[in-house]
């Protein structure tokens, strides 16, 4: 849509929220055009018709066109959340293979037995805390090294992998989740879906309900929806403050209210409409990239570490802060090779 199409927005949206509706907006235009102007009698009847089936023919078309073009995008952007989803599940099959070869491999080394054991922790400012805990169980020049404290010790510190390793596994299952459809949600009564700065909530009425029938009352706090003399289908205080004059409603086909609410705050996620309602987890949805390229740059630099850490927790993999973590430690390490790392444990 271009910019001469969109200058007048903001006063038809004003005339929409005051009729309420896309029939008492239509009747408000042609009664303009019938007061103030020679749109009925300056023509004949059939012209009039011809003019406004045109225009109605035009604008149709373009909608058409719209909506087949919003449709090819989502095809687009489902192929390839498959294949992301493909892409992950290799690289987890792969991971899993490299860790069952790193077992087998390990399990083949002779057993070594210790005198004494780095314990190293990271506390979460990034300092480090070496102990050193000697084992004082007496290591004899016999054949029967398997049965030493040592051997013993390595046996149980490899179950605890395992168990670790299974365990990680176990969450990385649990992590395949998908995101919410559209990054919202759907109550008994409505759907809605959302973009960083604003909602839209489909409410499903009767078919062949009418404009005046409805009760849509929106609030920067609250929103009430319903069928006159009925209980409403949503009352009740929202999750996060809404621009009220950004906001505005109408009655799609007769069979469903869409309600269009714009954010306060354009830099968060909701995690429900209204307050009390079912919530979703927003550390999976999934934000444009395209809407990257409007923030600044420190707000998109928090965006970007943002969504690097969702996809790493989604794959079971360190977010942001813990390979920094990891870093440090390596560099620790390397600063310090007179000291034995292989029994190490890490915190």
């Amino acid at each position: 849509m271009s910019s001469e199409d969109e200058r007048y927005d903001g006063m038809f949206l004003g005339i929409a929220q005051q009729c309420q509706g896309i029939e008492p907006l239509l009747d408000v235009m042609f009664s303009f055009l019938r007061r103030k102007t020679d749109f009925f009698v300056g023509a004949p009847p059939e012209k009039v018709e011809e003019l406004v089936m045109k225009i109605h023919r035009k604008h149709a078309s373009l909608s058409e066109r719209t909506e087949a073009a919003k449709k090819a995008e989502r095809e687009k952007e489902e192929r390839k959340r498959k294949e992301r989803i493909e892409k992950k599940k290799k690289e987890e099959e792969m991971e899993l293979k490299k860790l069952k070869e790193s077992k087998e491999d390990q399990k083949v080394k002779p057993p070594q037995v210790p005198e004494a054991e780095d314990i190293i922790e990271l506390s979460d400012d990034g300092s480090f805390d070496t102990k050193s805990v000697t084992n004082t169980s007496p290591v004899t020049n016999t054949t029967t090294t398997n049965t030493s404290p040592g051997v013993e010790k390595k046996e149980k510190t490899e179950a605890e992998s395992t168990a670790d390793e299974e365990s990680g596994e176990t969450e990385k299952e649990e992590d395949k989740t998908p995101p919410p459809p559209g990054n919202g949600g759907s109550t008994e009564h409505y759907s809605w879906t959302q973009t960083l700065s604003d909602l839209l909530v489909t409410v499903p009425v009767p078919p062949g309900t009418k404009t005046k029938q409805l009760v849509v009352d929106i609030t920067n706090t609250k929103l009430k929806v319903g069928m006159k003399g009925q209980t409403p289908l949503i009352d009740g205080p929202l999750h996060k403050r809404v621009i009220v004059d950004d906001c505005f409603w109408t009655l799609e086909d007769g069979r469903e209210i869409s309600i269009s609410l714009q954010k306060d705050n354009k830099m968060e996620w909701w995690k429900c409409v209204i307050q009390g309602e079912a919530e979703i987890d927003t550390t999976k949805v999934q934000p444009e990239n395209s809407q990257l390229s409007d923030l600044d740059a420190e707000t998109r630099q928090t965006v970007e570490k943002m969504m690097f850490d969702q996809r790493q927790k989604a794959q079971g993999l360190p977010t942001a802060d813990e390979l920094q973590k990891q870093e440090m430690l390596k560099k620790f390490m390397s600063s310090h090779p007179e000291m034995d790392f292989s029994k190490a444990k890490f915190s």
